[in-house]
């Protein structure tokens, strides 16, 4: 998800999508350490979006 796609949504919006993605992560992760990923990059690229997500989380509530 492009930060351009994370500053379009609510604040409801992104708690619901950072929930989700959270807990998909998490679930990721769990997989690679028993069978290790397909594609192992896709942590990677998951965990930085939830990293965008919290942080436009956090400067919206600054504001």
């Amino acid at each position: 998800m492009k930060q351009s796609e994370i500053k379009e949504l609510s604040i409801a919006d992104l708690k619901d999508k950072l929930g989700a993605l959270q807990k998909n992560y998490t679930d990721l992760r769990m997989a690679h350490a028993i069978t290790p990923l397909e594609n192992p990059l896709q942590l990677r690229s998951l965990r930085r979006t939830v990293a965008r997500i919290a942080t436009e989380l956090t400067k919206r509530e600054l504001q």
